[in-house]
């Protein structure tokens, strides 16, 4: 069966041009040249993925992640022609699952697409409780709790504590962090992995006045299983 993409690109050759390699790659291709009729065709269309330009009139990409966030977890793949991490983060906290900043090469949008594709996949499978000291992380609800107390995230801060849960007391490169949570590497942009640490200190370790999150100086992350 065909996966239906849905492009929301204003900058109409670049679109006719994705939607003829997507159409090439087998995909079924729907385009949308403004931010309100995208997020209509993102919430009735039964895509899925999106792949959602920043900057579009009528409606910014991120509002239009932002709303659709709250009514599915369809993959969203931000294009932009913004490459501060700053943006980034701000793309990534508003639900999207990736950032591809232009101009790129259709190949590596195609292996975003093929990466986002397979950790949807992953994530609906592996559905368990995981541990450390008190907190817990149930995968199948996506809920985290510390001392049984709710804790709020993003689907990225979500996304790398389950990597760091799941991983306790093994230290993990930024590199790695890259891999696995992003599903490829921001060459020489680990920075944005110490965005998002310093997120989850802020309401996890910070909130709870626990030390869960450790840093190796020079070499990564990871969570103690135990309390100092």
């Amino acid at each position: 069966m065909q996966r239906k993409i849905l492009l929301i690109e204003d900058e109409v050759k670049l679109a006719r041009f994705v939607e003829l390699e997507l159409q090439y790659e087998g995909y079924q291709a729907t385009m949308s040249h403004e931010g309100r009729e995208g997020l209509k065709l993102a919430l009735e269309g039964n895509f899925d993925m999106i792949l959602l330009d920043l900057m579009l009139p009528g409606l910014t990409g991120m509002e239009i992640c932002r709303r659709v966030r709250k009514a599915s977890n369809v993959p969203i793949i931000m294009l932009t022609a913004k490459d501060e991490v700053i943006d980034k983060v701000a793309g990534l906290d508003s639900g999207a699952d990736d950032y591809l900043t232009k101009p790129f090469a259709i190949e590596e949008l195609l292996a975003r697409m093929r990466v986002a594709f397979k950790h949807c996949e992953d994530t609906t499978v592996k559905k368990v409780l995981l541990r450390a000291q008190d907190l817990e992380v149930d995968t199948e609800k996506r809920m985290v709790t510390v001392s049984g107390e709710v804790v709020e995230l993003t689907k990225k801060e979500y996304e790398l504590l389950v990597y760091l849960v799941q991983n306790k007391n093994i230290v993990l490169t930024r590199e790695q962090i890259l891999n696995e949570v992003w599903g490829y590497s921001y060459i020489g942009e680990t920075n944005v992995v110490d965005v998002y640490i310093r997120y989850l200190r802020a309401k996890i370790d910070e909130t709870f006045e626990k030390k869960f999150i450790h840093t190796i100086r020079g070499v990564g992350y990871y969570v103690k299983e135990d309390e100092e």
